[in-house]
């Protein structure tokens, strides 16, 4: 068994929240659930669309004509749904599409158990057709076990097990198919059981997600975000910007001669000049700015929500503030390039970090420990 310690190395008090509510996830997170809940809702569906078809031998065999029709049409119905759900290529990156597309899934075999039902209710005369019957009337508990191969939050595994756990409830009231209504209760409180372990299976699947995503995200050395973390944070970003016409910056800091370090007094004396300058960067920024390394001694900040007045008072501060020194004792200095995505108008996220990092280069070329950005050359922004 887990002692309390284990179990606070296993989930830790900061991520608690984001396995009971979906509200405080990144962008990226929600972008990768919604990614594969959509794969696997696709997955489920193609699954159930090729199978729920062939049960229409076993009804015809065991059920008279018109009984045998109208589940025969249901289903050929419900396999239409599921067919179109698992061939609906279309990208789905929002957390908000993946659920409609997860409800969409869930909803045809609850309809499909609500309309079968009233059909099937008293037509079990003998054993096989008591075992027929049965099989529709435990699609409920097959459904709410499905829940398991999603990465949900508690609340989403809640909702999404409620409309099923209430058809069951429904169908009770109005005559179970399986078993007389003291027994049916008890089956009820079995429904409900495997509804929270298919939540924790959920929950554990989503848990591992963050885990996954937080070990991938960030840079060993320096903390700051990986390099293809940054590039989907920054598109994600941008479209938004260009979505709801708000500006965007983009700071490219490269660290002057910091080849020289390396080959003067180690990596190690280098990887402390680099830990040193990302972490004051770092401390300069806003909850809602980002740091991205994005490759040996160039980093980029990603500034959401910011005129190029606002970034250029960031890069102000940072060059105040210094980037460290280096082995020798002289200060560190970065040659920084500002682009801004309203006043650049620049077509995506790739021109974004390309004239950042131009002008970064302009800077460079003039001198070094300066800024270029919108507007402002090298000469306006001397060390």
């Amino acid at each position: 068994m887990l002692g309390a310690s284990s179990f606070a190395d296993f989930i830790r008090g900061d991520q608690i929240g984001d396995l009971i509510l979906p509200g405080g996830h990144s962008p990226i997170l929600n972008r990768r659930r919604a990614a594969m809940i959509h794969s696997r809702v696709r997955m489920v569906a193609m699954v159930f669309g090729l199978l729920t078809p062939l049960w229409i031998i076993i009804d015809v065999t065991v059920f008279t004509w018109p009984l045998s029709a109208g589940l025969a049409v249901l289903r050929l119905i419900a396999s239409a749904a599921f067919l179109a759900l698992a061939l609906d290529r279309r990208p789905c990156e929002d957390i908000v599409g993946a659920w409609w597309r997860l409800a969409a899934l869930l909803a045809i075999p609850t309809l499909f158990f609500c309309v079968s039902h009233p059909l099937l209710y008293e037509q079990g005369v003998d054993d096989l057709r008591i075992a027929v019957t049965a099989g529709y009337g435990y699609l409920p508990f097959v459904m709410v076990a499905g829940l398991s191969v999603f990465p949900l939050t508690a609340t989403e595994g809640a909702a999404f097990a409620t409309p099923m756990l209430l058809a069951h409830l429904g169908a009770g009231f109005y005559g179970s198919l399986v078993l007389p209504f003291p027994s049916y209760l008890s089956a009820l409180w079995l429904l409900v059981l495997i509804a929270v372990v298919a939540t924790l299976a959920a929950i554990s699947q989503l848990h591992f997600m963050i885990a996954l995503l937080e070990q991938a995200a960030h840079d060993v050395l320096t903390g700051a975000l990986s390099r293809r973390i940054g590039e989907e944070l920054l598109k994600l970003q941008v479209a938004h910007a260009q979505r709801v016409e708000q500006p965007l910056s983009a700071i490219f800091v490269d660290l002057d001669d910091f080849k020289a370090v390396n080959d003067r007094f180690g990596h190690d004396e280098g990887d402390r000049v680099l830990r040193h300058a990302a972490n004051t960067i770092r401390s300069l920024l806003r909850e809602s700015d980002a740091l991205v390394r994005w490759g040996g001694e160039e980093f980029l900040v990603i500034m959401p929500d910011t005129p190029v007045g606002g970034a250029m008072v960031a890069v102000e501060r940072m060059r105040k503030a210094g980037f460290g020194k280096r082995p020798d004792g002289a200060f560190q200095t970065a040659s920084i390039g500002v682009a801004e995505q309203g006043a650049d108008r620049s077509i995506g996220w790739e021109a974004l970090v390309e004239l950042a990092d131009q002008r970064m280069y302009q800077a460079k070329q003039a001198g070094k420990n300066r800024v270029v950005g919108v507007g402002l050359d090298a000469a306006a922004a001397p060390p």
